[in-house]
């Protein structure tokens, strides 16, 4: 059986286990775990992941983190200044997180997602190495907007609660529960 289909299955259950109600934001964040060398793979069975929720009974909204940078950037109206001289992005980068923050903060709150919705975010590598734009700070900032689960791909590691996107040395201690592991109810 492949990693993938192991997280699947994984998954499966985990997704069927009775939700707790009152818990905290961070406490509804669920992580998918996979090596980086397995994100096309990952992404070739989303769909799969959405029946087994829907097969359990809960609705799925999937957002993809990937196109963003360039949106934003598109939308910038100081793009060109940042591609004479690319080092002065970083001092935008800040702006960039709230843009993605607002995007999916967006999603959470859309009338489709309520106490019963996975909403899974696909695409978190792609924040790798955009400075001071990091999924931990991400999720921290739109934990009070989940109503029924997050759900992330997170392409990386972990050793107990400590995560690693893309193996990086600074990970992140986060209440966030991986999914391969059946611990507790859901």
């Amino acid at each position: 059986m492949s990693a993938i289909e192991q997280r699947i299955r994984a998954y499966d259950r985990f997704v069927r286990l009775p939700w707790k109600h009152g818990l905290s934001g961070a406490e509804r964040v669920w992580m998918v775990i996979y090596l980086p060398s397995e994100e096309r793979r990952l992404r070739r069975r989303i769909q799969e992941f959405e029946l087994t929720t829907t097969g359990a009974g809960h609705t799925w909204r999937e957002i993809d983190l990937t196109p963003l940078f360039a949106q934003w950037m598109a939308e910038n109206p100081y793009r060109d200044e940042y591609f004479k001289a690319p080092e002065t992005i970083d001092l935008a980068l800040g702006d960039f997180a709230i843009y993605i923050a607002d995007h999916v903060r967006t999603e959470l709150e859309s009338p489709d997602a309520d106490e019963n919705t996975v909403v899974a975010v696909v695409g978190a590598g792609s924040l790798f190495g955009l400075g001071p734009v990091r999924l931990s700070k991400l999720v921290e900032s739109i934990e009070g907007s989940i109503r029924g689960r997050l759900l992330v791909f997170f392409p990386g590691e972990r050793d107990g609660h400590n995560f690693r996107l893309l193996g990086a040395r600074d990970g992140w201690s986060y209440l966030a529960i991986p999914i391969d592991q059946m611990e507790g109810t859901a």
